[in-house]
């Protein structure tokens, strides 16, 4: 049915699916088309039968490709949403009022099934787009990844408040600041090694040096707190286990920014209660993992007394954040003690996130 909609609209607004590339040239950024079998019997390879029916002979239908099993089209999500992000590309659609026109109507179908186009990067100034289910990931661009903080709390101010580029004006030697463009991929552990080499000049250093280092330094910011190094030493097996392409897991990052110290407010109050988050995880298409290790503080009074007051509180931030687009997972403080069933209950828990969002 999406495939019959989508080739009948093509149909009606008059777009040829290959955009201003031929359909041999747009076959192959996604398809090794020499490594797939020809249907005619003169040729060998698909790039000669497509070539000889579509470019010369004309006498396939120019819908042939939603039903050519060669393509996987018709065999499952991921094919026809890939094809139909390529469509949009700059590289095959120059005209960006025609780009903009098609994937209103390609995310006019796909909504039924779930999905939409969005755009996840840009190429001199024109838009990229990749497919996402509807309801997951956090809409907008990220612009400032700071984390890590050790020591004072840094002074931050708005340098270009028109493009919210902000600017640390005081202690920004004990917080690191991630300051690349992120990847629809999200960001890797190679990536943000790659950036600490550059940082610190390590560039020409071994890669298990570098690493280590980058390690050592997300390990001080987390100060005494047992329970978080026990996740985050966790997660370094994995990079070691794993390679360092998966999803970087990232400590003490700021969510939201209080520029004042708790001494400006009446004692229990803040305009932004939940500053930074212990660990966060950048996934492909938007999606972004926070992940809480709450101790007592989360749910008792100084006393130590259960306080409906601070769950509640609590509770409310977690929607505020699933509703931004966010994934909350927490852990209880009794869950992260030092034992070897803490250790596999952790590395059971990423292997299980990064099977959900598996690309």
């Amino acid at each position: 049915m999406t495939r019959r909609r989508l080739a009948d609209g093509l149909a009606q607004m008059r777009i040829q699916w290959s955009g201003t590339l031929d359909e041999v040239h747009f076959l192959s950024r996604l398809y090794e088309l020499d490594t797939l079998p020809s249907y005619d019997s003169r040729f060998t390879t698909a790039s000669r039968d497509i070539a000889q029916h579509r470019l010369l002979n004309l006498d396939w239908d120019d819908d042939w490709i939603f039903e050519d099993p060669r393509f996987g089209l018709a065999n499952g999500d991921e094919p026809l949403l890939a094809f139909l992000a390529e469509m949009l590309h700059p590289a095959v659609r120059i005209d960006r009022s025609e780009a903009e026109a098609l994937r209103a109507f390609l995310n006019g179908i796909l909504i039924h099934d779930g999905y939409e186009l969005i755009q996840v990067d840009t190429i001199s100034g024109s838009p990229i787009f990749a497919p996402r289910r509807i309801g997951s990931g956090v809409r907008g661009e990220l612009k400032n990844l700071i984390f890590a903080t050790i020591g004072p709390k840094p002074e931050i101010v708005l340098d270009d408040a028109v493009n919210n580029d902000l600017r640390i004006v005081k202690n920004e030697q004990g917080c690191l600041v991630y300051d690349r463009k992120l990847a629809a991929h999200g960001l890797t552990w190679a990536e943000l090694t790659n950036w600490w080499a550059d940082r610190e000049g390590m560039s020409d250093s071994p890669t298990r040096d570098i690493s280590r280092s980058l390690y050592q330094r997300l390990d001080q910011s987390l100060g005494n707190n047992g329970a978080e190094r026990r996740i985050l030493r966790v997660y370094a097996e994995r990079y070691i286990r794993l390679g360092p392409d998966i999803p970087a897991l990232i400590p003490q990052v700021y969510l939201h920014y209080d520029p004042y110290t708790r001494r400006r407010y009446l004692p229990g109050t803040s305009p932004l209660a939940r500053q930074r988050m212990d660990f966060l995880l950048l996934l492909p298409n938007q999606v972004r993992i926070v992940i809480e290790c709450d101790g007592r503080q989360h749910y008792a009074d100084n006393d130590g007394r259960a306080s409906p007051r601070r769950y509640a509180a609590m509770m409310a931030e977690d929607r505020d954040l699933r509703l931004k687009g966010y994934e909350v997972y927490r852990f209880g403080g009794d869950e992260l003690v030092d034992s070897p069933a803490t250790t596999r209950m952790l590395d059971a828990f990423f292997e299980r996130l990064a099977t959900r969002y598996a690309d």
